[in-house]
């Protein structure tokens, strides 16, 4: 299991270390807001979008509650028929204007 990746960069006389974490994006439909949890590990955040992947194409309608491990007492619940797409990246310090990495996203059928 590769947990919390992390990148050795020297500067100078200093060593500077940066940690990783996964971002998994839940975009719901009829409304702007993206809802987020963040994974420690690619897996974790793999596992988590096939959750989220399967519940999507199931055709029914089931809640599925999320949490988030950068926040551990951050959790969410939402329906999965209204699941718009689920989006994962590994968070970095490079973004577009809106603040988000570009992507692609997993539509409901």
């Amino acid at each position: 299991m590769t947990y919390l990746r992390h990148d050795i960069l020297m500067e100078g006389s200093f060593v500077i270390v940066k940690f990783c974490m996964f971002i998994i994006d839940v975009s719901l439909k009829h409304t702007p807001v993206t809802l987020s949890v963040q994974r420690k590990s690619a897996e974790d955040t793999e596992a988590v979008y096939q959750q989220v992947l399967a519940a999507m194409q199931s055709g029914s309608s089931q809640v599925i509650e999320l949490t988030c491990d950068r926040q551990p007492d951050k959790k969410i619940a939402v329906l999965s028929s209204e699941i718009a797409g689920v989006q994962t990246y590994e968070k970095s310090t490079t973004s577009n204007a809106s603040g988000r990495p570009p992507g692609f996203f997993a539509l409901a059928e």
